[in-house]
């Protein structure tokens, strides 16, 4: 009952431990050392009200050892009190009573020693605290057997069992006092182990959250696979991509399927087959994809500790549609280069010869009988469409700042009406002109801008046949100027209308390609935009917008 009674503020500390209530071991805080001491102050009582004696000569009570405990653990002040306390105790119940048994009882002679390797006890390991309590411990114990018994010891010529009793009493004392303060130490460190386990996890835990919210800021689309081909995760830009293909899917839904059955349906088989080895291939390597009207650069990387086998991969996907544009634009503008530089050459190489030529022509025209009039106005008529098509090249490879000057729109198409009248009823068309007379003054290169309507009314005028009409329209549109020009003819095909302006490509017998593409030039060098609208069978519309500024010309307006 003694041991058990001595036993028990460890049962009590060891509650108070599981209930989480210690840091770690660097970090004890005042409450629970108090408590500790708190405990070995019932095991006092307890030990206290449970006393006896040994062999009707031996003082039997262990609280010394919760009292021993308590002193060496706690602080100066609750170690003051606690021996306080203890030597109340043995003054109550010591046995046999009287100033002397409770001197030698309650070990009081040792307490300057016990205060002394507190400090050392509390900085010292496991095995130094076990060695430092037996240092006290032990003699402490020494004396209350010895002292009081030392006749009966000096007279026995043998060991009885008595005396065997007392010798085992008093090792039974300090081997339990090391057993107690080496199960403190226990507890503590399976605490210490526990928070650390449980920083590490909540380390960990945020970490994963940090590293997730990394991948959802970054505009990468980002999964991971299992060895097996899964996908694991993924993040918020991935799963809008595959939402993309997919508009139903969830993202549990994702979670639950191999990734290359995911674009399956999406995809031909031959992209298919070489999608599916990228993902089996669990090494690092790149590859470019066709997904209906998108095109993706797919990069792997293999996911493995150490050198084991990958236990899955990580897939980034990027989206290289607009690059693939912006690449597909470059190539226009190289050859678009190259048209300048060719243009460049003609006019130095061939102009002046052609003029040498038609100046030459026409001496000998004047010169030659009536009847070859008409062979010399083809020859002549050839040298004009020539040197058309080298005005072409010159306009469509021109890069410097147009001069410009502020004009009224309508008064440009009013100037060219005439012309494109004329025109219209040699084909058996007619014209209609609804502009707008309110219209802002325009900073324009008036030149350039007849270039551009009278290219694109010839256009119409050529797609329609006798008895179209042709209308131009102005109009004031959110800060801009919109002129149309519209046709009642054939129409072009939907799948045709991205390639109208590239060089070179035409549809015309004896065209040269280079008509729309000068018109969108014009454009261009004014900052405005150009677009089209057709419908097979009803006709084509063009539509050029042209910024305008709010300058004093047009206040005063």
């Amino acid at each position: 009952m003694q041991i058990a009674a001595a036993s028990s503020f460890l049962l009590l500390f060891q509650w108070w431990l599981d209930r989480q209530h210690m840091t770690r071991r660097n970090r004890r805080l005042p409450d629970d050392l108090s408590f500790l001491v708190v405990s070995c102050t019932i095991s006092i009582a307890l030990c206290t009200i449970l006393s006896s004696t040994l062999a009707g000569e031996v003082y039997l009570n262990l609280a010394l050892l919760p009292a021993f405990i308590g002193i060496l653990y706690g602080n100066f002040r609750s170690g003051l009190g606690l021996a306080a306390y203890f030597l109340a105790c043995t003054a109550l119940f010591s046995e046999p009573p009287g100033l002397q048994a409770i001197i030698i009882n309650s070990g009081v002679l040792l307490y300057p020693l016990l205060f002394g390797l507190a400090r050392s006890f509390n900085k010292a390991g496991r095995t130094g605290k076990v060695m430092l309590l037996w240092a006290v411990l032990f003699p402490c114990m020494f004396f209350i057997i010895m002292l009081p018994n030392m006749q009966i010891i000096r007279e026995a010529r043998t060991l009885t069992s008595e005396v065997i009793l007392v010798i085992i009493y008093l090792f039974v004392t300090v081997l339990l006092g090391g057993l107690l303060v080496f199960c403190i130490e226990t507890a503590w460190d399976k605490v210490q182990v526990k928070e650390q386990m449980k920083g590490q996890s909540e380390r960990f835990m945020w970490e994963s959250k940090k590293l997730e919210q990394v991948t959802d800021i970054v505009q990468l689309n980002i999964m991971s696979m299992n060895e097996s081909g899964y996908i694991t995760e993924l993040n918020e830009f991935m799963l809008k991509l595959i939402r993309r293909h997919y508009p139903d899917y969830t993202r549990e839904m994702i979670l639950s399927k191999p990734a290359a059955v995911l674009f399956a349906d999406s995809v031909d088989e031959q992209t298919f087959i070489q999608l599916k080895a990228v993902i089996d291939n669990k090494q690092r390597s790149n590859a470019k994809i066709i997904c209906g009207k998108y095109n993706y650069q797919i990069y792997t990387t293999p996911v493995q500790q150490g050198s084991v086998s990958p236990d899955g991969v990580v897939m980034i996907v990027q989206d290289v549609t607009e690059e693939e544009k912006i690449r597909t634009e470059l190539v226009h503008a190289e050859r678009l280069t190259l048209v300048g530089q060719m243009a460049a050459g003609i006019t130095h190489e061939i102009r002046n010869p052609m003029a040498v030529v038609r100046g030459f022509l026409q001496l000998m025209r004047e010169k030659s009988p009536g009847e070859l009039d008409s062979y010399y106005q083809i020859v002549m008529d050839e040298l004009d469409r020539a040197n058309g098509i080298i005005n072409d090249f010159l306009s469509l490879a021109q890069s410097r700042v147009s001069d410009k000057e502020l004009v009224q729109l309508q008064h440009i198409i009013e100037e060219l009406s005439p012309l494109l009248w004329a025109d219209a009823n040699l084909r058996g068309q007619s014209i209609e002109l609804n502009t707008c007379a309110a219209l802002p003054l325009l900073k324009l290169n008036v030149r350039e801008i007849k270039q551009l309507i009278l290219n694109l009314s010839r256009n119409a005028m050529e797609a329609m046949d006798a008895k179209g009409v042709l209308t131009l329209e102005t109009r004031m549109n959110s800060g801009t100027i919109e002129l149309t020009v519209r046709d009642t003819g054939s129409g072009i095909a939907q799948d045709k209308l991205t390639d109208l302006f590239i060089p070179f490509l035409t549809t015309k017998s004896q065209g040269t390609g280079l008509g729309l593409p000068l018109c969108l030039s014009i454009v261009e060098r004014h900052n405005g935009t150009i677009s089209v609208e057709s419908v097979v069978g009803e006709g084509t519309a063009f539509t050029i917008a042209l910024p305008y500024e709010a300058n004093e010309e047009n206040l005063a307006g």
